[in-house]
């Protein structure tokens, strides 16, 4: 579905530099075919020559996307074909961050139920690679269940946008499809549970963080529709991630650089009964207020 803009035609002058940085935690940012996009209040933008690998590569990401914000103008044009909120950055992923998620992953493996409690409790958090931008679709898109696999779960998750610096500018949302059967099969195929063509949804947007820690105060929450039928729904705080996001972020750039930024997920603390999986058709709607809602499709 189209976003729809405000309909005030004025010019809008935005501030910048240090009187810019009052405004930012309202800001979203989004990305369709054509360009990216700031809202505002209600009001979308352009962002001319902007690119996310830019912004996040920036030494000082705020200042970049505040000289982008200084020329821009209000436009009344629909913001059709999201896609999603992503260039050329790699997605990570943290598991076992929240206590539900450890309990879920040693009921699925009697293998590999010490490994999973073990890491809950560890220094070391568990992150392992999760897409690449091709591998990831926005809203509206289409995630694709594996066929080798017969127990396939969404996984909604906090999403942090990274600069190169190590800086976390942004939220999103993402959803780490999973298949539990493939994973609790044996830990030495998690790569095969989690990665393959239309594996992460990414979006709507990208919220700007200017207080990291108040995402916290945040509930994210999912729906999940079969044939016009809710057929399972949960929310829980963000709050309840154990780790911190610095503690994450640190250990995710120990001896590895993201030039261009990089997307975490947080891991997840929703998870559907163990008589329950995903089939073709059923939409997945994951929401965190303060961002959005992020639907995708089965296929």
């Amino acid at each position: 579905m189209p976003l729809r803009f405000a309909t005030d035609a004025s010019e809008r002058q935005w501030q910048t530099s240090l009187q810019w940085h009052d405004t930012m935690r309202a800001m979203k940012l989004y990305r369709n075919q054509k360009c990216w996009w700031v809202e505002e209040g209600g009001i979308y933008s352009p962002l001319v020559d902007f690119s996310a690998d830019r912004w996040l590569g920036a030494e000082d990401p705020i200042g970049h996307l505040a000289h982008h914000l200084g020329a821009v103008k209000t436009s009344l044009r629909d913001l059709d074909a999201v896609v999603a909120p992503i260039q050329s950055q790699e997605v990570w992923a943290a598991g076992v961050t929240y206590l539900r998620s450890k309990a879920a992953r040693m009921e699925e493996s009697d293998f590999s139920a010490s490994a999973y409690d073990k890491v809950y409790e560890a220094a070391r958090p568990e992150l392992f690679f999760k897409a690449t931008p091709n591998r990831c679709v926005g809203p509206g898109g289409a995630l694709k269940l594996r066929d080798d696999s017969k127990w396939m779960v969404p996984e909604p998750e906090l999403t942090l946008v990274i600069s190169a610096n190590q800086k976390l500018v942004g939220f999103t949302i993402g959803n780490d499809l999973s298949c539990r059967d493939i994973e609790g099969e044996n830990l030495l195929y998690l790569p095969q549970a989690k990665v393959w063509d239309q594996c992460c949804g990414l979006g709507p947007c990208i919220l700007l963080a200017d207080n990291p820690e108040a995402i916290r105060e945040s509930d994210i929450s999912v729906e999940i529709v079969r044939d016009k039928k809710s057929v399972f729904s949960g929310s829980t705080s963000i709050g309840r991630i154990k780790r911190s996001f610095e503690e994450l972020i640190g250990y995710l750039f120990r001896n590895q650089s993201f030039p261009n930024g990089v997307f975490l997920l947080t891991g997840t603390g929703i998870v559907p009964p163990d008589d329950f999986t995903l089939v073709r058709g059923d939409e997945v709607r994951i929401t965190v207020e303060t961002i959005g809602m992020l639907s995708n499709f089965c296929q």
